[in-house]
């Protein structure tokens, strides 16, 4: 694609591999400008193709240190039309490595699976579905370290194993949701030289059966495990108090089918409580690992999964307006929920400033020496 490593930082070094999918004739930007452009705007505030544009013109200066700009800065269709046209796959690898260049899992370390719908990529008229977008998200450092797209969130049980065998994985805690509670998944986890804590529903013919059996037969004194462990979490926040009670036992021999999950070693049970409005409640939910029966550890990595809704989800519905995106051309929708989830990692990256991920846009949009900072380009 040809970027300048001199005028660039190396964070945009990682465009290079990229194809440009237009003809010859319709190059009038150049390539690595529009994705320059993108990548600063969406830095800086600008959540769509329109705002992208308007960020060019408002910042053409500054953009011709970075950018020869043959033809001035890209109309929003232009940016759309590239964004479509993009191979998928190669900019998720300029992703993928880029990610690797930062973060190294280590042992131990939990890695979160977990998928989420861009409700209004749904275009009804082509018959589309909405864009799923399944990522693995460090828990400690929140860092999104891969992400695979499917056309529907039931295809994410094929989705998830596409996406493990992206990463390196060894030594890590794999978390997923029910839905990905499935032995070939559990498997892969292995393969890849990791463990797994799956959540575990009704979905797997007699799991949630006997695990729910042996944990009420434990209340009763029925059952007398070689080895029960608990832990007790508390948190505070947002006016409300939560308590956590884990249970981890063996797997034991009355769980049927226990041989067909790979290294299946124990099973877990997390009571949840706390009061909201007034209003006291509680949930109960089971979980299968290839972790030994320590709740401590399995309580830690069962907390940090449910961190990705807050930590990433949450962050791109409010502040990325992902869920109102009605970005649906070719590929668009998917090439701008990876832009997204790299920005998201890229100022989670930057620790000069102490803001969060909004406070830090804004300041990216008002001051082009911290917008210089946040890309490395200073």
């Amino acid at each position: 694609m040809g970027l300048d490593s001199k005028t660039v930082a190396p964070f945009f070094s990682h465009f290079e591999t990229l194809e440009d999918p237009r003809i010859e004739r319709c190059q009038r930007h150049l390539l690595c400008d529009v994705l320059f452009l993108a990548v600063c705007a969406m830095s800086a505030g600008a959540n769509d193709f329109v705002a992208m544009q308007k960020f060019g013109y408002a910042k053409r200066d500054w953009l011709k240190k970075y950018l020869e700009l043959p033809n001035g800065i890209p109309s929003h269709d232009t940016i759309g039309r590239i964004f479509s046209l993009l191979d998928g796959e190669q900019f998720i690898r300029c992703f993928l490595n880029w990610v690797q260049t930062i973060h190294q899992v280590t042992a131990g370390e939990i890695i979160a699976v977990d998928g989420k719908t861009a409700r209004a990529s749904l275009d009804r008229a082509k018959g589309r579905n909405p864009l799923h977008v399944v990522s693995a998200w460090a828990t400690a450092n929140r860092v999104v370290l891969g992400e695979v797209m499917v056309d529907e969130k039931s295809n994410e049980i094929t989705a998830i194993p596409k996406l493990l065998q992206l990463l390196e994985l060894r030594g890590a805690i794999v978390t997923i949701d029910a839905l990905g509670c499935q032995k070939e998944i559990a498997a892969k986890v292995r393969e890849r030289g990791a463990d797994y804590v799956l959540a575990v529903k009704g979905n797997q013919e007699h799991l949630e059966e006997d695990v729910v059996a042996y944990f009420a037969a434990l209340d009763e004194g029925d059952k007398r495990p070689r080895r029960r462990s608990r832990a007790t979490q508390e948190s505070k926040g947002h006016g409300r108090v939560e308590t956590r009670w884990c249970d981890a036992v063996p797997v034991p021999t009355t769980l049927r089918h226990r041989d067909e999950w790979k290294d299946l070693r124990s099973i877990c049970r997390v009571t949840r409580a706390w009061t909201e409005r007034g209003e006291e409640k509680s949930e109960v939910r089971y979980f299968i690992s290839s972790l030994r029966a320590d709740a401590t550890v399995l309580a830690k990595a069962i907390l940090g999964h449910w961190g990705i809704e807050n930590g990433l989800h949450w962050v791109l519905d409010m502040y990325f307006g992902e869920d109102r995106s009605r970005a649906r051309t070719d590929e668009s929708a998917a090439n701008l929920a990876v832009l997204r989830r790299w920005i998201v990692t890229l100022l989670r990256q930057d620790k000069t400033l102490k803001d969060g991920i909004e406070k830090k846009r804004l300041q990216a949009g008002w001051n082009e020496a911290i917008l210089e900072q946040i890309l490395g380009l200073s």
